[in-house]
């Protein structure tokens, strides 16, 4: 009799179990600070504006459907937010373009608002405001998926300049390769201040300073199809929405990983607090002066009263193909750089001009102060240059001399790309015979096979300039 009870209350304990991780599954439990924006079950909280798409619930997702002749629809919050991050995951029919409304708006009365010179007219009844897109238009090449389209006002904000201009041209090239045309791609936005950034399976995307729209609410998008019959039901699909509101003008934790991040393989090359993972690039002790860390910035300290400095630091580790995102501040007047593909044992007694810090360099560079802007050739030792070798473009955007870039290093087997403040600036192939003349003409002309070596060294430069790191992050790649 015992030994039935004890079973029934086993069974009764698998059965709570399943159904836990299945109701777990479907609706994400809500955690630090996280608060799930959809309860998996009914769309309360939720209202719809626009047109008349379907919107339904299917296994713990939302899914819209298209309706011919109807205008854009969207479901939206009926609370506004702020300042916040914001996760979902989506899953978009080819032939069907969508997008999450954020910090958007919908008025009865029309709207009529003024924007550098340029009156913008808004319909009563018109969502609008930024949109974070969901565009899969692998037909034609454009993967624009977690860019930023002002729906209703400017148009798209980023990326900038049209399917044919540069930054255009490389956030495709970029969505051909992590946007998931098949299946589930994952999206996190930071929307803190005047300041949005996205990221698609990890990968940052967009990184915008726009305060037109402080606040408003979210609102998930089928898009209009007009008359086109055979495109009636296309679906879109959202699961795992859920958001987490800052304090107004806070800002993301620094030396932090989101879950997406940590989801997508990155993990912090420095911890924000210690000198762990790093060395001298002449011993295996980090410098004991010249350096410093301070609430959460790894700082080169500058020459005091003309004493030498520290010395660059390097990883203890070595990286082939990776994604390397830090974020530097410089002073005025300042130099320094971020190196790949650093060689520690090269002897300058062997090999002229070589030493134990070569290696590729993201040039970072007060270029209004500092002589070396003017420098080499065409350029190529300006802020976000392969040093020496290949210039940034000439419309980067770096923040002004006291605040915060962010420098991305992307290789994956020998195509390296510069992306300064989310805009790509250098892109080239390592071995390639125009990688070789860049080589030839440079500094680095003696040493042989510069920049093509299969791994290397993360090096941070201390040139004598105070200059301040932080959100040191990467995550490595298959080679191809």
């Amino acid at each position: 009799m015992r030994k039935a009870k004890l079973l029934k209350l086993w069974a009764a304990i698998v059965i709570f179990t399943g159904c836990l991780s299945v109701s777990q599954a479907a609706v994400p439990v809500a955690d630090e600070g996280w608060v799930n924006l959809f309860n998996g079950h009914d769309l309360s909280g939720w209202v719809q504006r626009g047109g008349k798409a379907r919107y339904a619930i299917e296994d713990g997702m939302i899914v819209g459907s298209s309706v011919v002749n109807t205008p854009n629809s969207f479901l939206c919050t009926k609370k506004t937010y702020g300042d916040f991050f914001l996760e979902y995951d989506f899953k978009v029919d080819p032939r069907l373009n969508s997008g999450v409304q954020i910090r958007s708006e919908c008025f009865e009365t029309p709207k009529q608002m003024e924007w550098k010179g340029k009156k913008i007219e808004i319909s009563a009844g018109r969502v609008h405001g930024y949109q974070v897109e969901i565009d899969p238009n692998t037909a034609s090449g454009r993967l624009w998926s977690a860019g930023i389209f002002d729906e209703s006002r400017r148009g798209w904000l980023y990326p900038s300049g049209g399917e044919k201009g540069a930054q255009g041209q490389a956030f495709s090239e970029q969505g051909r390769r992590i946007f998931k045309a098949e299946g589930w791609n994952h999206v996190r936005v930071e929307a803190v201040g005047d300041s949005i950034k996205t990221w698609l399976n990890g990968t940052p995307c967009a990184d915008l300073k726009d305060g037109l729209t402080p606040r408003g609410f979210i609102g998930l998008q089928v898009h209009q199809i007009k008359a086109d019959k055979a495109r009636e039901g296309l679906q879109v699909r959202w699961r795992n929405l859920r958001i987490k509101e800052m304090p107004s003008g806070g800002s993301a934790q620094p030396n932090t990983l989101s879950e997406s991040e940590k989801a997508g393989g990155w993990r912090l090359l420095w911890d924000g607090k210690t000198a762990d993972g790093w060395r001298s690039v002449k011993s295996e002790e980090f410098p004991a002066k010249g350096w410093s860390i301070t609430n959460g910035v790894l700082s080169v300290n500058g020459l005091d009263g003309g004493e030498p400095g520290g010395g660059n630091i390097v990883t203890r580790e070595q990286f082939s193909s990776f994604e390397l995102v830090a974020d530097f501040k410089v002073t005025p007047g300042a130099n320094s750089g971020i190196k790949y593909f650093v060689q520690t044992a090269l002897d300058p007694n062997n090999i002229p001009g070589a030493g134990p810090g070569v290696g590729c360099e993201f040039q970072v560079l007060d270029d209004e102060r500092h002589p070396d802007a003017k420098l080499g050739r065409d350029g190529n030792r300006t802020v976000g240059s392969l040093y020496d070798l290949i210039p940034a473009a000439t419309n980067k955007s770096p923040s002004a001399v006291g605040e915060w870039n962010t420098a991305r290093v992307l290789v994956q087997g020998k195509h390296v790309e510069h992306w300064l403040n989310g805009q790509k600036v250098v892109e080239y192939e390592r071995g390639s015979a125009a990688f070789r003349d860049y080589v030839a003409r440079s500094k680095f002309n003696n040493i042989p096979g510069f920049g093509e070596w299969p791994a290397g060294h993360i090096l941070l430069q201390e040139h004598g300039d105070r200059v301040h790191f932080r959100n040191i992050k990467i995550r490595v790649l298959p080679a191809s």
